[in-house]
């Protein structure tokens, strides 16, 4: 049916995504995920162009947590891609930065369970789950847990250009019991973004505990925009 691009977030890599991977695919997508270094904005932005000159197009590109804010940069300019969806993701304005953003409201506790490395960080294996994913299966956090990446200090700071959800329809998925982006943020980002909002009250990691309800979203956007682009979706 569609082609459907997906981008992780920090102290994760394109296996976060497995579960959703196997939902769409019985839906009849195409899904294929990124890779992030996880070491500058820039090589993850070319990590994901990368990835979508590999497809063809119509695309959804999809962000999760801090990948929200490398699709709001690697979309612009692609024609391939024609719509963007967000879950539980940051979507930085011009000029802002996943770790301001991240300040603006309380209710994050990733300083709490985040552990310095030299120039990296990862997040505490004993209390991955407890931030990230509470509510998913208990095998599913260990290995989340074990094959994390260690994010580059600094990474978050970054200051984006202005992002293609400017231009291009969204769609957001929004985790009322988010222990890392506050539900509140959430909101915020995704009006002003003008995008369609699916609520769920899951954790931040939905990818984890709701592969299913994920994949829903994800063909729900899919489906809404080939209704949106009919000459594209014949192609």
């Amino acid at each position: 049916m569609t082609t459907i691009v997906l981008v992780h977030g920090l102290w994760s890599d394109g296996s976060s995504w497995a579960r959703v991977i196997t939902e769409l695919r019985a839906m009849g997508h195409e899904p294929v995920a990124a890779q992030l270094a996880l070491e500058s904005m820039d090589d993850d932005v070319a990590s994901v162009r990368r990835t979508l000159a590999t497809v063809s197009g119509p695309l959804l590109l999809v962000g999760w947590s801090y990948g929200g804010a490398v699709i709001g940069e690697a979309a612009r300019g692609v024609a391939a891609v024609n719509a963007l969806a967000y879950v539980a993701a940051f979507a930085p304005a011009e000029g802002e930065s996943v770790s301001g953003l991240s300040r603006k409201y309380p209710g994050s506790e990733i300083p709490k369970h985040v552990v310095v490395a030299g120039d990296y960080t990862y997040i505490n294996r004993a209390s991955f789950g407890e931030l990230l994913a509470a509510d998913a299966p208990a095998e599913s956090v260990a290995i989340a847990a074990a094959t994390q990446k260690m994010v580059r200090i600094g990474l978050d700071r970054v200051k984006v250009n202005p992002p293609a959800w400017l231009d291009l329809p969204s769609h957001y998925l929004l985790t009322t019991d988010d222990r890392c982006v506050p539900p509140e943020l959430q909101r915020e980002m995704a009006a002003r973004m003008g995008a369609v909002v699916t609520e769920t009250d899951s954790s931040h990691a939905p990818l984890l505990s709701r592969p299913r309800e994920v994949a829903d979203f994800l063909d729900g956007a899919c489906r809404n925009m080939m209704t949106t682009n009919p000459q594209e979706s014949t192609e």
